[in-house]
Formats: structure tokens, C-alpha cells, sequence
């Protein structure tokens, strides 16, 4: 589910819409608001997952993720590569023993509307984590903490307005590759952690969200758009676009349309036929990313009774139940038929794409219907008279499959999961919901809500990996049920050895425990890791130039990792961008050398908008978010937070 959990939503637009073109894309038309007396130039980007919410702890979409990115600043950014480059800090140091970093801020930083952005803002963001894990509670969704609480973050301090130190328990770099906005206190500090989860974060009418980010949400309306401006006072490189506008389409065919019309500037999550035309069409180029992630069949594995909820039978608590399910079910199939053979076949939670974490199982199930019924039987699930399965209590078999409807890869996964366990003699039924609906129906009753019931049997869904594999490890651990564990999974010993690999002094160490994990998770199977599939984009030409895939060569341009991408975009036309800024020191740098990051670049004039733009534009519901990679040459496995992809998950991812 969400990338932590699920997530695992007026406002008018800041910019006229134009009518045509959203009836064009299946969407309602808004109030128009006036234009400037110079028409903007206005990046719009299309997605099918809506936004969830523009509070970072309340977010759990890699839609989400991308507005908090234009946002805020993270303390440390990551450049075309995913090195680290400067963020909210300018530079960074390590201690000789390596259990404090020192980050230098910029003076001339400032808050969007003018405030002085200091060490205070930074250091008021990490403690208001720390203070939640001392009190035994997350933030919001809980999906940022372990940036700070697996660093072993103990103590931030700011001696001077330019100085943020922060101590930890164990020398590590996970201090460096923290996805967490640094927040303006002077918006935050009344704040609480009881009031953070009700605590919107929307623009109002002349007030943006105030942010250091490139850019500062200004209008929402849900299931159509929001709108960013851009941030007068942002530091870095400046992008050509005045504004940008993240659109939601209904279905991936329309933003598909909308993009071959001019009506959009960039698509995320296409399907592989869409690709595959778009590969043809004038002024578009195709993108076709690595992903961070993985399409998943999960499995409400709660291992206790939930009065009026819960699953429908006791067999999905078997691990030999779920496991001969695994093999009745032709994962190359999937990649084939569903993803166009954009993709790979599924097996462990940490994707091919983690180079440096991945490993295949040590004892892969290979697809044979004959197979699942022959373990079916040996594990005490025979079949009745009339050929139905049944459980130990003697009940004849039928699941619930739900998935979210903001990606078509989903149902069209599941006709093929109802005819296979059909041949096992077990009914599937099928059931579509919004993202928020489904997020609700999956969380258990430690979620604390009334109606938290896990009613549920298995669902399909995605998730996103991060810049480390904690993210997509921590769905499985027993403290997140209530919160990012969606398949409801408890083992004490997966739960050990997450603690023991955070702390592990060498890579190959923690490698080693990471691998008994991934294949706890394989065996036991609360989940079934149907596909890792690609992140499949599209975006124009005759607008917007300097588009460049985060990896290069490997990613693609938007919906990466932090806002880069945006600010190297120039109008089509202009001249060529500036090279990305230079990588600051590596996380692997010894203990006590400088990791000085290259400065911020200097700030380029914007560029005067396209001829023919207009700044109109068009303007879906999903869940968590978003693959990163390691560095292209040391390998550096790198991914994206575990979000709810949702989307094309994805969205996830």
C-alpha cells in the first residue's frame, strides 16, 4: 500500500484553463482567474494519481512526494546521478569519529515570503521527529521518521543560524540521504503531534505554502490540479518555467491525448501501447526508466480475529497456503501481456534495480498450476465434491481482490490471478476503489479508527523504493502494522534482523542479513511480487528543452528524486542548459575530510515565455512513490521513499 501507509485532496487555478482542452481530457473546467499582463510560461505536467495532501507527514503518493519536492528543500539534495549536491545546506562535514555531521547554511537563504531560512528551521524539523519517537508516536503517516530514527539521529543542534549539527549513535551516512523537508518553523511551530495529521498545509487566496523549494503550491482542487509558482527567493538555478501546473487526468488515456494535442508538456505513467504509439508522434520523446519498485499481490496475513472484519479465511494466515498460490501464477506472462515486456518478473521485495541489496530467492517458485494443487492438498486444503477448495474449517475458498482505479494494469493483472486460482478451485471476486477508499479499507484496528477492520483478502497495489532499502524493508516489520504494513505481516525474526542490518558496520554485513530477509519475505509470502516494472514517460519538445533523465541514461526527467529536473528545463528554443551542479563529496568520504558540497549555481534570468503559449491548460485518485538508483559507476544503490505508487506503481508507485 502507501509508502508508509497509504495513502496510501477549492481552489482556482492561478492561470486561465482552457475549456477545450479540459473537456478534451475528461475533466471539468474551473473558474478562470486572470492571467498576468504577460502570459506565463507554464509546464504542465499530467498524472493519473490525485493528490493526497500537501503535508509532507500526510502524504503518501509519489504525486505528494513531487509537491513537497518544489516545495522544500531537503538538507542535502541529489543531482542527474542521485550524488549529493546542495540542499537546504550548503555544505556538510563528517567528525574524524564519524558520529556527528555539521551543515553549513547559506546566509542569504530565505523563506518564500521573505523570513531568513536558518539552522533553527532544520533543527526544529528533525526534533519534532525525535520528540514524536520519544513519545512512542509517529508524525502524521509515519512515512519520514525513519529518516532520522535509522540514521540514529540522538541530538540536532543549532549554535548559529548557519550551523545544524547533528549526532547520531553509529557512524553512517544515512544522515546524507534523508527525503525529509526542512520546514519554515514560523509557519510550523504551533504544530503538534496531535494536531500535525489535521494540520492541511493548503494555500489560501495571495498566500502560497511557503517554502525554500523552486517552486510554491498556490491553488488545489482535487481530482484536477495544483498549481506552483514560482519561488522569487529560491537560491539555486532558476527553470524557465514561470509556473507549473501538476495535472490529474481520469485515465492515462486522456493525458495521453492531451499530450499529443499541446495540451500538456509531460506524462507520467503511460501504458506500454500508449509508448509504443507515442514513439512516433511529432515533438514527443519517450522515456523508459528503471524502476525502484514493484507491483505486488498482497495478502491480509493479520493473524488475529477482527469482530466484523479481517479476512475471510484462516488460510491466509498459512504461509504454505500463500506459497502454493505463488506458483499459480505466470509472472512473465504479466510482464508480457500487461507490461508490453516493459518490465521484469517479480521476486524479491528489493528490486534488481537496488543493485547493491537485491537478491534472487534461493528457492524460486516456478509457475505450474499442477504444482499449486499438489501443495495445496499437502498443506490441508482439499478440494470438495463439487471441485471448490476448501479451508481447514471446511469452508469453500473465495477471495476478495481490490486494487486501486488509477492504474489499468491492475485489473487487467487480476482477470489472469481469477482464471489460475480458478483452476485451483478457488473463487476470486474483483472490486475497483479511490486510493483514499482503499487505503482506509486495508488498515487494521491499530490504525486507531473505528472503521479500521483490515476487510480484506488480498489486494494489488505498488510501492516505490528510496534512497536506501529501509524504506521497502520496513513494510514488513510488526511496528508498522497500523501504519505502512499493508499485508498486516509479523515475524520477530524478520524484525530482529531489520534491527541488526541497520546497525551492521560493513555493507557486505549488512548485505548478508538483508539477503535472510528478502528471503523470509519470499518464502513466507505475504506478498507475491507480481512485476517490477519500468517507469514509462512522455514528455514534448516544442516548449520546453533541457529535459534530462534522473540517472541519465537509466531514469527519466520529472517524478525523480527532488526538484533537479525542474530547474534545468530552458524554453524551447533557448539556449542549451547549464550542466547539472557538480556532485558534493561522497557519503563514503573518511571520517573527518571536508564534504564541502559545491556551491548552489548562480541563478540564470528567466526566459521569456514560447511563442504561442498561452499558459491554458487541462487538468483520478491513487495511492505510494518513485524509484531512485545507485550512482552510475560505484554502483551506489539508491532508490526513492517507499510511497504508494499508485499510479502506474505504480503510484507507486
Amino acid at each position: 500500500m502507501p509508502s508508509t501507509f497509504p495513502s496510501r485532496l477549492g481552489r482556482r487555478l492561478a492561470v486561465m484553463l482552457a475549456v477545450g482542452g479540459l473537456l478534451a481530457s475528461g475533466l471539468s473546467a474551473p473558474a478562470a482567474a486572470p492571467v498576468r499582463a504577460a502570459d506565463p510560461l507554464v509546464l504542465r505536467v499530467g498524472t493519473t494519481q490525485d493528490l493526497d495532501s500537501l503535508n509532507p507527514f500526510q502524504t503518501a503518493l509519489v504525486v505528494g512526494y513531487e509537491a513537497f519536492t518544489l516545495n522544500y528543500d531537503t538538507l542535502v539534495g541529489w543531482g542527474s546521478n542521485l550524488e549529493t549536491i546542495p540542499g537546504f545546506a550548503s555544505s556538510w562535514t563528517q567528525s574524524a569519529d564519524g558520529l556527528s555531521w555539521t551543515f553549513t547554511i547559506d546566509p542569504d537563504l530565505k523563506w518564500s515570503d521573505g523570513t531568513p531560512a536558518t539552522s533553527e528551521d532544520a533543527r526544529w524539523t528533525l526534533q519534532f521527529i525525535l520528540d514524536a519517537a520519544a513519545a512512542g508516536k509517529s508524525v502524521g503517516l509515519g512515512y519520514l521518521d525513519p529518516y532520522v530514527t535509522d540514521a540514529g539521529v540522538t541530538k540536532v543542534e543549532a549554535p548559529d543560524p548557519q550551523t545544524l549539527v547533528v549526532t547520531t549513535d553509529h557512524a553512517n551516512s544515512k544522515v546524507l540521504q534523508m527525503y525529509l523537508p526542512i520546514l519554515p518553523k514560523h509557519i510550523w511551530k504551533d504544530v503538534t503531534l496531535d494536531t500535525v495529521a489535521t494540520f492541511t498545509n493548503d494555500p489560501k487566496p495571495g498566500a502560497p505554502i511557503v517554502g525554500t523549494g523552486p517552486y510554491q503550491a498556490v491553488e488545489w482542487q482535487t481530482g484536477q490540479f495544483v498549481s506552483f509558482q514560482r519561488n522569487p527567493n529560491y537560491l539555486g538555478k532558476k527553470g524557465a518555467a514561470d509556473q507549473v501546473i501538476v495535472q490529474v487526468f481520469k485515465n492515462a488515456d486522456t493525458m495521453v491525448q492531451a499530450l499529443k494535442s499541446g495540451e500538456l508538456d509531460y506524462a507520467r505513467e503511460v501504458n506500454a501501447p500508449q509508448l509504443d504509439q507515442l514513439k512516433t508522434q511529432a515533438n514527443v520523446v519517450t522515456a523508459v526508466g528503471q524502476g525502484n519498485g514493484f507491483t505486488e499481490l498482497g495478502f491480509n496475513t493479520y493473524a488475529k480475529d477482527i469482530p466484523g472484519g479481517g479476512a475471510s479465511t484462516k488460510a491466509l494466515r498459512d504461509p504454505a497456503f500463500r506459497d502454493a498460490l505463488g506458483y499459480a501464477v505466470d509472472k512473465q506472462l504479466l510482464v508480457d501481456k500487461i507490461l508490453g515486456g516493459y518490465g521484469a518478473v517479480g521476486t524479491t521485495h528489493v528490486p534488481p534495480f537496488e543493485v547493491k541489496w537485491h537478491t534472487d530467492p534461493a528457492t524460486p517458485r516456478t509457475f505450474s498450476i499442477d504444482t499449486a494443487r499438489q501443495k495445496l492438498d499437502a498443506a490441508g486444503y482439499p478440494l470438495d465434491a463439487q471441485g471448490r477448495r476448501l479451508d481447514k474449517e471446511g469452508k469453500p475458498i473465495s477471495l476478495r481482490l481490490y486494487m486501486p482505479d488509477n492504474n489499468d494494469t491492475y485489473p487487467k493483472s487480476a482477470q489472469f490471478i481469477q482464471d489460475w486460482y480458478g483452476q485451483l478451485g478457488i473463487k476470486v471476486t474483483t472490486q475497483v476503489f479511490d486510493s483514499a477508499t482503499l487505503t482506509d479499507i486495508l488498515l487494521p484496528p491499530e490504525a486507531g479508527g473505528a472503521a479500521n477492520k483490515a476487510n480484506f483478502d488480498m489486494f494489488i497495489w505498488g510501492w516505490g523504493g528510496d534512497v536506501d532499502p529501509n524504506a521497502l524493508l520496513k513494510i514488513f516489520l510488526t511496528d508498522q502494522i497500523g501504519n505502512s504494513s499493508d499485508s498486516l505481516y509479523s515475524n520477530p525474526e524478520y524484525d530482529r534482523l531489520f534491527d541488526e542490518q541497520n546497525k551492521a558496520a560493513t555493507d557486505a554485513q549488512r548485505k548478508a542479513l538483508i539477503d535472510q530477509m528478502q528471503n523470509i519475505i519470499y518464502d513466507q509470502a505475504p506478498y507475491d511480487i507480481l512485476f517490477y516494472d519500468s517507469n514509462l514517460h512522455a514528455y514534448r519538445t516544442d516548449r520546453f528543452a533541457g529535459w534530462t533523465d534522473q540517472p541519465v541514461g537509466n531514469g527519466v526527467p520529472l517524478f525523480g528524486y527532488g526538484s533537479l529536473d525542474y530547474t534545468l528545463l530552458t524554453a524551447a528554443g533557448a539556449a542549451s542548459p547549464s550542466p547539472s551542479p557538480s556532485a558534493a563529496p561522497s557519503e563514503a568520504a573518511s571520517p573527518g575530510a571536508s564534504a564541502a558540497a559545491t556551491p548552489a549555481p548562480t541563478a540564470a534570468p528567466t526566459p521569456a515565455p514560447s511563442a504561442g503559449d498561452t499558459g491554458s491548460s487541462g487538468g483520478g485518485s491513487s495511492m505510494l512513490l518513485v524509484g531512485g538508483i545507485a550512482a552510475l559507476v560505484v554502483v551506489l544503490a539508491v532508490a526513492f521513499v517507499a510511497m504508494r505508487r499508485r499510479g502506474a506503481r505504480a503510484e507507486e508507485e
